[in-house]
């Protein structure tokens, strides 16, 4: 083999060209490996900015070993904003404040861990599974292919050198079947590239999970924090100080900005927001589709199953960012970020 190769690299031998087809297919598995790589990689730094962190996942993995059980950082912030609030006291403004911002951090840091669990299944899996298996077994085909090339190479050379008739014979029967080794081996490759088209469409439904994960955690943390930002809105607006500074340095106004009812939902659409208005300016009823998981909160609330369609109302002195939903014999408020109105 070595010899064959020598033969090749000086221009003594002749070299065989692949087909344009199988050159374009191979061409293409490289550019798959390359970006697939790429975004495995962004996609880890994304869901964990930690190195250290990463490398110690990997290492867990590697010894088949699950991976400790950690706080993230909202639910670190969490824990600290809920012990300072117990600390000055949860009847105190402040203290009761501090304990609901933690208690928010933390359901945000529960909505995230979901977000990194489900996507590292349904996403980083499927795209370390192709370049650990899939595109390994095209790299070892791909050299078999290689090596039947330098094969047929070589047998075309030893062809032209013949002079002696017999020489020649055992020539060409040794180009034949070499040519028909090279043959087999280059279908085996072609079949293995040309599932890469396979391989792009399954990452492209993985590339709709992960966008879905993504699309769930935003709204999660959206809500998480509407709904934190009435509760702080409920507070007083100024507090007194217990200090010997002047009466006017001891007020501090506390301002909290509400909302307006047009900021959007990631998922929510102009139209959908022109809708929700005009239900809630008149009256009447529309169906809807509820696009999360909600669970009720109180009694006067309607639990939710993602994809169910309900009937939803406006109720007059109804806050705005709720509507009277109803299933059935079921009724209650529903929050309007939930929901997807039908035509």
């Amino acid at each position: 083999m070595p010899v064959i190769f020598t033969e090749e690299k000086f221009g003594q031998a002749e070299k065989t060209e692949l087909d344009a087809h199988l050159d374009n297919l191979l061409t293409r598995a490289e550019s798959s490996k390359h970006w697939t790589e790429k975004i495995l990689k962004q996609t880890e730094v994304l869901l964990q900015p930690n190195p250290n962190v990463r490398i110690e996942e990997f290492l867990y993995e590697k010894l088949d070993k699950k991976v400790p059980t950690r706080m993230n950082n909202h639910e670190l912030l969490g824990q600290s904003m809920i012990d300072s609030g117990n600390e000055f006291g949860p009847g105190t403004a402040y203290g009761n404040a501090l304990i609901k911002c933690g208690e928010t951090e933390k359901q945000i840091g529960g909505a995230e861990r979901e977000f990194i669990q489900s996507s590292a299944i349904n996403f980083l899996t499927p795209f370390r599974n192709f370049l650990e298996g899939d595109f390994k077994t095209i790299l070892k085909e791909r050299k078999l292919l290689q090596n039947k090339r330098l094969d047929l190479d070589a047998a075309k050379t030893k062809l032209k050198k013949a002079k002696m008739a017999d020489a020649r014979a055992l020539a060409e029967q040794d180009l034949k079947l070499t040519q028909s080794e090279f043959d087999r081996q280059a279908e085996i490759t072609r079949l293995l590239l040309e599932g890469i088209s396979s391989t792009h469409a399954h990452h492209l439904h993985c590339l709709n999970d992960f966008v879905e994960a993504q699309m769930t955690y935003y709204a999660q943390c959206y809500q998480y924090m509407v709904d934190l930002q009435k509760q702080l809105g409920s507070f007083p607006s100024a507090f007194s100080s217990n200090n010997n500074q002047s009466t006017a340095s001891a007020a501090a106004s506390v301002s909290v900005p509400i909302l307006p009812l047009s900021a959007p939902l990631p998922a929510t659409t102009t139209n959908a927001s022109s809708g929700f208005t005009e239900l809630q300016n008149f009256s009447g009823s529309r169906k809807a589709r509820v696009l999360y998981d909600y669970d009720a909160a109180g009694s006067n609330e309607l639990s939710l199953l993602a994809d169910e369609v309900i009937m939803v109302s406006s109720v007059p002195g109804m806050d705005s960012d709720w509507l009277m939903g109803e299933r059935g014999n079921q009724k209650g408020k529903v929050p309007i970020t939930y929901l997807e109105l039908l035509n």
